[in-house]
């Protein structure tokens, strides 16, 4: 006998997980939460994680909120200058500043827009943000080794070794990071260096732990791009620079460019 279940396999179901964030009311990660905290019901049936949907047959509401095909959000890419003191979040608990505040009120709640990865709340620089959970994903994945760019300030002057050592990798958290590129920049004081370093993974507070652990804390962190996408709007002509707090759309230009760089090919 043939299962109604929404987990059943076919052609036209997708992920509820991948549907959310079409949608664009979640990343795929935060999109799981919802699903696990049974928020989530396709045809009236709380759903489970791993269950699909039909889009065009299916009713999948949130919080009891019907999802209408209508409404989906155009595809929506944002590059800003994190400032110091706002967390790479859509809401906090504790009332603190969160990133989807710098943005038009419309734009807080009507897109789906949420953080591509994160800066932790003391550090700035580029982040994007995003309603498409596909490019979330991918972009984050480490398998594509995207490479960040970050001016970094640390206490002391590290050493030619500690310098190596850092760029072979060291142990986090019982696995050895990646290659990096560090070099050092400048010295702004007797007892601090600017280092410039490349990271091609994403792991939590990686630059801020390793440096702790090499013996020299950070004082500041700033990404200074993403990839092709800097601050400096250098991959095309005419593209102004980002202060502190601002933001502008990417063009068709670098979205393609990145999307490339992650395997999605453009319809």
């Amino acid at each position: 006998m043939a299962s109604n279940s929404s987990s059943q396999s076919s052609p036209s179901k997708v992920r509820l997980q991948k549907l959310l964030s079409q949608w664009g009311v979640a990343s795929r990660r935060r999109a799981e939460v919802l699903i696990r905290e049974g928020r989530v019901t396709v045809n009236g049936q709380q759903a489970t994680v791993g269950d699909g949907a039909d889009p065009q047959q299916d009713v999948v509401a949130v919080d009891g909120e019907p999802l209408r095909r209508s409404a989906r959000p155009r595809d929506t890419y944002i590059l800003i200058n994190k400032p110091r003191g706002v967390l790479c979040a859509c809401s906090d608990d504790r009332d603190r500043p969160v990133i989807l505040d710098l943005l038009p009120p419309r734009w807080q709640t009507d897109l789906g827009l949420h953080p591509v990865g994160r800066l932790d709340f003391n550090s700035t620089g580029a982040l994007l943000l995003t309603n498409d959970g596909d490019f979330t994903y991918r972009l984050t994945h480490p398998r594509f080794h995207i490479p960040k760019h970050y001016r970094v300030q640390v206490l002391g002057r590290p050493s030619p070794q500690v310098l190596g050592q850092w760029r072979k990798g060291v142990m986090l958290d019982n696995r050895r990071t990646l290659p990096a590129q560090v070099e050092i920049c400048a010295h702004p004081s007797r007892n601090t260096t600017e280092l410039a370093i490349t990271l091609i993974e994403g792991r939590n507070r990686q630059i801020r732990r390793v440096a702790e652990q090499m013996g020299h804390p950070v004082r500041t962190l700033h990404r200074e791009a993403i990839g092709p996408l800097d601050l400096q709007g250098e991959l095309e002509m005419d593209i102004p620079a980002l202060r502190t707090g601002e933001y502008r759309h990417l063009s068709s230009g670098e979205i393609n460019f990145l999307k490339e760089q992650i395997g999605i090919v453009s319809s």
